[in-house]
């Protein structure tokens, strides 16, 4: 009798016994899904994560919808200039020669002392780098101008001029001192400005980008001034440095007119251009854990996630209510009829029961069908002993995944910690950082110790931190440490002076950007470059600038997002202590609730905004004659199924929070002590392998301090943990145990010890003024010191008879003293 019920219970055959199913079954289990997990239906969104958006879409991001007419006003300032000089001719009709010839009197007219002939010239150059679009026909025809006439405009020397130029605007005192003083701040306040950064941002985007198609010295003018533009050539700082001080100009209120979007858009591009993205950064990583002769990469991560696919989310709490009532009322039907089953069920325990089967198996086979649409659970079922399945149909089968995307990591701490926790409990001593000796304990133990050193994991900062110490303990005979200067250092040094105030100013932007962001009276007004001259009168004019608005707002958050995480990544890689040096200011300067106060919306409706007009957009708008909007098209927006900027930003925000917070327990604490884990919850419900990965790392580091009726009533987002992050063995992060590191009294002096260990290391490496005398070399020969020129001041001189007087003949000598 019981084999017969065991067999009845996996047998595909004996479903007789069920009468509470519906025959049509998968019918059953869609409407269910639809029921109470409606949301997860959405389809996968096809986004690929790239260091920017199309190049189309970048150069139509830099101008804002008000500045519209201003297209037409550089080309009539180009074709004035133009028809004076080559008569009956368009540009492109004109040979190699003559248009060099003509881009170097464009050149010339910018050294020139009037402003207003000065920024005509400036037009003209612009219309020149927006691709003389009067000529073209269509939008291949404008981007292919676009960068023939930008190589031709770096080739004569123009980037120069514009940043002596910028310079000169950004000194302007004049401009400053009425823009401070005006109660409202539009468009026209910042023209000399924008021209001049809409010419460098689309130089900077357009030589960046590769082209296999591109002649040789195309390829040699875009390496020299890649690292001309991250080298101190430029006012004896790379252009970084000058955009972050105009930043910090614009935060401190003394520049209100600054269009900080088009300054952002710019020093993202550069930092991008001249550091490299995140390809290349891996390709940096491979070669320098090669030179510190670490073993390689278990594997590629740019590859592992761009092959995840996104788990269906969780659902939220109003859904549960509602299946839970379902199931209520289900379970009544089925008393009467399953009696002498469930009291058979009760004297069996390896047999799951069928009032179960009534709870879960809704949800059970819902994921068994959707594993076709997204990758399944491992832990999703609850049982303590699963059924067996002897011989599941194939239609019942669930396709597991063959393996964990990601290798375990091992770090030598934990190996440490392993064996010093095995010998108190088996020896009652301990051997310190000793990993080697295992006399005394068990076989079990030798296998464990062997399989973490399998998949032991040395990092590159862990290697810099030991030379960095060997420095700090051996000045003298550590040697002088050889400091490769790389784009990166050069950036470094450049900004190490105000690194907090830089790191203060574009949180206060990201801030006023944020759409969960109130307008206050004392925040920073970011809209200078977007607001017209006369505000809008007509209800359409109004829903036009309020799209104009919130696209501005949307683009700048994008921006700071690349930069702040462009950064943190090329400074970790570079030396531990540089990326130390800039979270720490970034958590000072509360960046993790700021992150946090981002993501307190309604996520999905951000990612899927409409906050764009195409038929506004550049080269679009040039080429065509423009419909009448209407209320209805600009409602409508595009037919995308998402934002990509708004996504990118969303991504980019929850790695720069995994990288504030990963092996930092004080920082970890903050994310639970400002509720973060409801808040990223919600954020899976966007079906983005990328998003959803980082958004587990963040709820996996702080499950154990969760408590465990979380853990119990997430078991979903559990099981997605368990399957998509990687692994660190030895951490009990789903059962919340007592963590050695995490102790409260320590938080503090966490910090406090990371703070001392970055300014020795900034001192000792960039600040040689503050040298220990003790260690500086002493001549001890006497006829080199006296031999030695020294120059003495005139007044000294004059005076030198008195000064003997006072300090020689007046003063008594011991020589016995002296002598001995």
């Amino acid at each position: 009798m019981c084999g017969g019920k065991m067999e009845g219970n996996g047998a595909p055959g004996n479903n007789k016994q069920k009468p509470i199913l519906p025959k049509n079954r998968g019918e059953f289990i869609r409407n269910q899904r639809k029921d109470s997990e409606g949301f997860s239906e959405a389809p996968d969104l096809e986004f690929e994560y790239a260091d920017s958006d199309k190049w189309a879409a970048e150069l139509s991001e830099l101008y804002s919808y008000t500045e519209g007419p201003e297209f037409q006003l550089n080309r009539k300032c180009f074709e004035e200039d133009f028809q004076t000089h080559v008569e009956g001719k368009r540009w492109v009709e004109l040979d190699a020669v003559q248009h060099r010839a003509h881009a170097m009197r464009l050149l010339d007219g910018l050294d020139v002392t009037g402003r207003e002939k000065r920024l005509k010239v400036a037009r003209a150059i612009l219309y020149m780098a927006q691709g003389t679009f009067a000529d073209c026909s269509s939008e291949a025809e404008v981007q292919h101008w676009i960068r023939y006439n930008i190589f031709l405009l770096l080739d004569v020397g123009t980037f120069s001029a514009l940043v002596e130029l910028l310079n000169m605007e950004i000194d302007n005192s004049a401009a400053c001192s009425s823009a401070v003083r005006k109660p409202a701040i539009s468009l026209a306040d910042s023209t000399d400005l924008r021209v001049l950064l809409n010419i460098m941002y689309l130089m900077v985007e357009t030589i960046q980008q590769d082209d296999p198609a591109d002649p040789p010295e195309w390829r040699t003018s875009r390496e020299t001034f890649k690292t001309e533009l991250g080298s101190p050539l430029y006012n004896s700082e790379p252009v970084s440095v000058m955009l972050f001080a105009m930043v910090t100009k614009f935060c401190s209120g003394h520049a209100p007119h600054f269009p900080m979007k088009k300054v952002l858009l710019l020093l993202w591009k550069t930092i991008l251009f001249t550091l490299g993205g995140f390809e290349q950064l891996q390709r940096l990583k491979v070669c320098k854990r090669a030179e510190l002769g670490l073993p390689r990469l278990p594997e590629d991560s740019i590859s592992v996630i761009r092959s995840m696919r996104a788990a269906s989310p969780p659902a939220s709490a109003s859904d549960l209510i509602e299946q839970q009532q379902r199931r209520t009322r289900r379970e009544h039907k089925a008393l009467i009829k399953q009696e002498n089953l469930d009291a058979f069920n009760e004297k069996d325990p390896y047999k799951a029961d069928d009032s179960r089967d009534d709870d879960d198996e809704s949800d059970d086979n819902d994921n068994n069908e959707s594993a076709l649409e997204a990758e399944p659970f491992p832990l999703e079922r609850d049982e303590v002993m699963p059924p067996p399945l002897p011989h599941p149909p194939p239609t019942d089968r669930v396709s597991f995944p063959k393996g964990l995307p990601w290798a375990p990591k091992v770090r030598e701490k934990d190996i440490e910690n392993f064996l010093e926790c095995s010998r108190s409990k088996f020896i009652g001593y301990t051997l310190g950082n000793d990993t080697d000796t295992v006399v005394g304990l068990p076989r079990p133990i030798h296998e464990s110790i062997k399989t973490l050193k399998q998949h032991k994991y040395i990092s590159i900062a862990e290697v810099q931190i030991a030379k960095e110490e060997e420095f700090q303990k051996t000045p003298l005979s550590g040697g002088e440490e050889e400091v490769e200067l790389c784009a990166t250092e050069l950036l470094y040094q450049g900004i190490l002076p105000s690194l907090p105030q830089y790191m203060i100013a574009l949180l206060k932007i990201l801030l006023a950007a944020a759409p969960t962001s109130k307008a206050k009276t004392d925040s920073i007004n970011i809209l200078a470059d977007v607001l017209p001259e006369e505000m809008p009168t007509t209800v359409l004019q109004s829903m036009k600038l309020g799209v104009d608005v919130n696209r501005h707002k949307e683009i700048i958050v994008k921006a700071i997002s690349a930069i702040l995480l462009l950064l943190l990544k090329h400074f970790k890689l570079n030396h531990i202590y540089q990326f130390e040096y800039m979270a720490q200011h970034l958590v000072f300067a509360n960046c993790i609730p700021l992150i946090l106060k981002f993501f307190n919306q309604n996520i999905m409706s951000y990612i899927t905004a409409k906050n764009s007009i195409s038929v506004l957009d550049f080269p679009y708008c040039v080429l065509h004659d423009l419909p009448e909007l209407t209320a209805e098209s600009l409602e409508a927006g595009d037919n995308t199924q998402f934002c990509w900027r708004n996504l990118f930003s969303c991504i980019n925000l929850l790695r720069i929070l995994n990288k504030l917070t990963k092996w930092k327990h004080s920082r970890t604490m903050m994310l639970v002590v400002f509720k973060s884990a409801p808040i990223l919850k919600r954020a899976l419900k966007v079906k983005q392998a990328m998003m959803q990965l980082y958004v587990l790392k963040l709820l996996k580091v702080q499950t154990k301090y969760l408590g465990r009726q979380w853990r119990k009533s997430n078991m979903k987002t559990m099981s997605a943990i368990y399957q998509k992050v990687r692994h660190r063995l030895n951490d009990d992060w789903a059962y919340g145990n007592a963590d050695l590191d995490a102790r409260p009294w320590d938080f503090q002096a966490e910090e406090c010890s990371l703070r001392a260990s970055i300014e020795r290391f900034n001192s000792r490496r960039y600040d040689k003024s503050v040298g220990n005398p003790e260690f500086s070399p002493v001549d001890n020969c006497l006829q080199s010191v006296l031999g030695q020129q020294v120059e003495l001041p005139d007044d000294f001189q004059m005076n030198y008879d008195l000064w003997l007087e006072r300090e020689v003949f007046s003063k008594p000598i011991c020589w016995e003293e002296l002598l001995q």
